[in-house]
């Protein structure tokens, strides 16, 4: 059996959760560049300007564990 405390439980749901979702966003953006028929500068553009936001989620996550150290 698990011996997990709810604040470990928490802090991997949490990771869990918002990989997931991204994940799905990336998914978004893929097809909506394909509905629209963005072309190769139409691709790069969606997914660097849509993808920037979620980038700097994992930025800020990254740089927070290596200050934690």
């Amino acid at each position: 059996m698990l011996n997990m405390t709810l604040a470990e439980f928490e802090s991997w749901s949490l990771t869990l959760g918002l990989g997931g979702l991204m994940f799905y966003m990336f998914f978004i953006i893929y097809d909506l560049a394909k509905q629209s028929n963005a072309g190769k500068y139409g691709y790069i553009a969606l997914f660097l300007v849509l993808g920037l936001g979620m980038a700097g989620f994992i930025f800020k996550l990254v740089i927070t564990e290596m200050m934690d150290l």
